[in-house]
């Protein structure tokens, strides 16, 4: 089991930036694929971003290509996403999860993840 515990979410003005952090804890953190995905009100959990194993390769949705980076840290048992120019669309809670290296650098799909932390809203004021 791993256990996800995500911070760092509050309100902002459009144009701020916010740093999301997810600490894992249970099982290596080294295994594991890690995305970061948000839910707006009354729409689907869709992924943000996502990173290898190894943090070497990385996936970005459309919507924030340029804007967000996701990035981890081994010692530190720690996944953040760096979010910058944020936008009111950019509303929603933000969730961290998890899954087992399974011969892809990344996963992009909610299904494809195991863990799930418990999310932190994230609100852009425009």
């Amino acid at each position: 089991q791993v256990q996800l515990v995500e911070s760092g979410g509050g309100l902002v003005p459009a144009g701020g930036s916010l740093r999301l952090s997810c600490v894992a804890s249970g099982r290596t953190f080294s295994n594991y694929v890690m995305g970061w995905f948000r839910q707006a009100p009354g729409k689907e959990r869709d992924i943000v971003a996502a990173i290898s194993s190894s943090g070497g390769y990385t996936y970005y949705a459309d919507s924030v290509k340029g804007r967000f980076t996701i990035s981890r840290d081994h010692a530190k048992n720690t996944v953040y996403l760096q979010m910058n120019s944020l936008k009111p669309e950019d509303t929603a809670d933000y969730y961290c999860a998890a899954r087992d290296y399974s011969g892809r650098y990344y996963y992009t799909g909610r299904d494809e993840y195991d863990y799930w932390g418990q999310g932190t809203q994230v609100t852009v004021s425009s």
